[in-house]
């Protein structure tokens, strides 16, 4: 006998449940609305020892993925180094896009703050070593173009 298999559509998430799943994990976080973006702010610890990050979360439907920026303290180069893993305006690089490693069907309390977290903890131990632990591409470099 055939197992038939049943085929499940995707769904993004819509906001309001984006919201909750927030206020749900994340309480201490303030959130409000401009225009049609949600904006989260609040405070991070990635260890014990590390600083408190005040960072900001938003988010809107229209957008292919949430932007996510340190507000205070500001992130600081090394020396001549550039910030790793930093779209321009200093928005953090958490995932890949073309991958598809975030998703509209993902809770952005389940990925996007542990991720940023995350990155806050490879930022601080880049600045200790100068090396980027963190892995991933780096969003900043030029690609050498390839002539055929």
């Amino acid at each position: 006998m055939a197992v038939k298999r049943i085929a499940f559509k995707k769904f993004h998430i819509p906001i309001s449940q984006q919201i909750i799943a927030m206020n749900l994990a994340f309480p201490e976080f303030n959130v409000e609305w401009k225009k049609n973006t949600v904006i989260w702010t609040g405070n991070l610890q990635p260890t014990p020892l590390s600083k408190s990050y005040t960072v900001e979360i938003s988010y809107s439907l229209d957008m292919q993925q949430p932007e996510v920026i340190v507000l205070s303290p500001k992130l600081t180069t090394r020396g001549d180094e550039k910030i790793p893993h930093v779209y321009p305006g200093n928005k953090l690089c958490l995932f890949r896009p073309k991958k598809k490693e975030w998703t509209r069907e993902m809770l952005i309390a389940e990925t996007i703050v542990p991720w940023t977290s995350l990155w806050l903890y490879y930022y601080e131990t880049w600045h200790a070593t100068g090396e980027w632990l963190g892995g991933g591409e780096h969003p900043n470099k030029k690609r050498k173009k390839r002539f055929v």
